[in-house]
């Protein structure tokens, strides 16, 4: 396998996604702006989205890959075998969990919204649009499993492609359906838990070759299946503690009217490049890293590990100045139209602009517990993700009424860097990953290259300050422009500098 080249598969589809999922946000803006019915929607939407990230994007590769992995040597039944109890017992688990909070919604609503009870009528419609969308949890965790057993055989196109299928649905359901904003955000609604059996079915055609399950729920806990749960539960939640903290965040934000929706917006604008500076990077490396590990292969492993670590930086790092840089104006350009006014535009900017202080952080953590998840831990990943969710509670809740929503994304931010510092540590200390490994001549010039660059990108935003203010109906085209030669720049700078070298491309592991 080849590193950049599988990353690029896996970015590409994650790319068309984002890119559907920003036009779908667009529409979104335009007919919802940041209201009550916003808020709302935006809370449904929140949770089963939550658990989509937690799944697809790291927990469920991080317990099952290795141990799928570790079977498929000893062969094909053996890994057949296991698999199989894995699924019934997950879906199963998954039924279960799925009928309890349909049963007590409301319940789970003050839950991750107590700010709504003030407000019956968010409340109420809050309620109904997460009954509708949460099934969608069921189907996509079932998907993850499909996307888990394509990883393992080094297949990633599909299972990245498939959250491609949620945003054309809801895309059409914004064109063609032409209601009041109640009614819409109902259809939409309908719309997630539609698309997400749609994607089941999508990953299951694909992975089919590979593995088809045995309905059966005369369940037989093996140590295997066991040994799973294990590093499966604790695993949810150290891969996916970016998307804990911004849920955090979304809890403590339900108490300011449309402060969720500011941070929903400026979410979107970052998860762009973490798609592919964390989430790609961490995915790809995992079941060849896995089996590298178990082979004692220590040449193969550093090579993986500080080529994955080059890679994130690479691709985070000027992405991170960037959006600090032009917070206000990438905003405006991607959002600001229709209901989302220049005022919601300014607030989801800031939010944008403290996040963006901690994307460097947020990609680093998905490569480090990648690190630790290919040696079977997914424990100690999840010590420092629940010290890291502490931290980002006990800041936000101590300051929110203070500065109000604005805190969410700097805790956010604080509570990551301290994680990527404890998670190194971690790695450090068991001579996993080395000190000069992060500090060597490789990621010192991406760092000098990524200044300049967007040294370059300043002077630009100003040059060009007049086709991008709020009212100019070239903005988005005027960004893209903009952006689209600073990464050229930014490109030809690296080949220049050999920070990156064409032969990087070519390179196996």
């Amino acid at each position: 396998m080849n590193l950049i080249k599988s990353t690029g598969t896996f970015s590409f589809f994650l790319i068309i996604s984002r890119i559907l999922g920003y036009l779908r946000d667009v529409l979104i803006a335009i007919f919802l702006g940041s209201g009550p019915i916003a808020d709302a929607f935006f809370v449904a939407f929140r949770i089963p989205n939550t658990f989509r990230r937690l799944f697809a994007e790291g927990s469920f590769n991080a317990a099952f890959v290795p141990s799928y992995s570790s079977e498929l040597i000893k062969g094909k039944a053996k890994a057949k075998n296991f698999a199989n109890d894995t699924f019934n017992f997950l879906m199963l688990g998954l039924l279960v969990l799925v009928i309890l909070i349909e049963i007590l919604m409301p319940g789970f609503i003050y839950l991750i919204a107590p700010g709504f009870y003030e407000e019956q009528s968010k409340l109420e419609l809050t309620t109904l649009l997460t009954r509708i969308t949460f099934p969608f949890l069921l189907f996509i965790s079932l998907a993850s499993f499909f996307s888990a057993i394509l990883n393992s055989h080094n297949k990633f196109a599909a299972a990245a492609a498939a959250p491609i299928i949620l945003n054309i649905i809801l895309i059409l359901i914004i064109f063609f359906i032409r209601t009041s904003n109640d009614e819409l955000v109902i259809y939409l609604s309908y719309g997630i838990s539609l698309a997400g059996l749609i994607q089941l079915m999508f990953v299951y055609f694909f992975s089919k070759k590979y593995f088809s399950p045995n309905l059966n729920f005369n369940l037989k806990l093996t140590n295997k299946v066991k040994l799973f749960f294990n590093k499966f539960l604790p695993g949810i939640f150290s891969s996916g503690v970016t998307q804990i903290n911004i849920l955090v965040g979304t809890i403590i934000a339900s108490f300011q009217a449309s402060a969720v929706s500011y941070l929903y917006y400026a979410d979107r604008i970052y998860q762009i490049n973490l798609a592919i500076a964390g989430i790609a990077i961490g995915t790809v490396i995992l079941p060849n890293l896995s089996r590298h590990i178990k082979s004692s292969d220590n040449k193969k492993i550093n090579f993986i590990q500080n080529k994955a670590f080059e890679l994130s930086l690479f691709l985070s790092l000027p992405a991170s100045m960037a959006l600090i840089v032009a917070s206000q104006e990438i905003t405006s350009a991607l959002f600001g139209y229709g209901a989302f006014d220049i005022s919601s535009v300014s607030n989801s900017a800031k939010a944008l602009y403290y996040f963006a202080l901690g994307l460097p952080a947020f990609a680093v953590i998905k490569v480090f517990s990648t690190f630790l998840f290919a040696r079977d831990d997914t424990k100690t990943p999840f010590y420092y993700s629940l010290i890291s969710v502490l931290i980002n509670i006990t800041i936000s809740i101590y300051f929110f009424d203070k500065v109000g929503f604005i805190i969410i994304p700097i805790a956010t931010t604080i509570s990551s860097w301290i994680n990527v510092i404890l998670l190194f540590f971690k790695l450090s200390l068991n001579n996993y990953f080395s000190f000069k490994n992060i500090f060597n001549i490789t990621n010192l010039k991406t760092i000098l290259i990524s200044l300049a660059s967007i040294y370059i990108f300043y002077i630009l935003i100003n040059l060009f300050k007049e086709n991008l203010v709020y009212d100019n109906g070239m903005k988005l085209f005027a960004i893209i422009l903009l952006v689209f030669v600073t990464i050229l720049i930014y490109i030809l700078i690296s080949f220049l500098t050999k920070t990156f070298k064409y032969s990087d491309i070519k390179l196996k592991y």
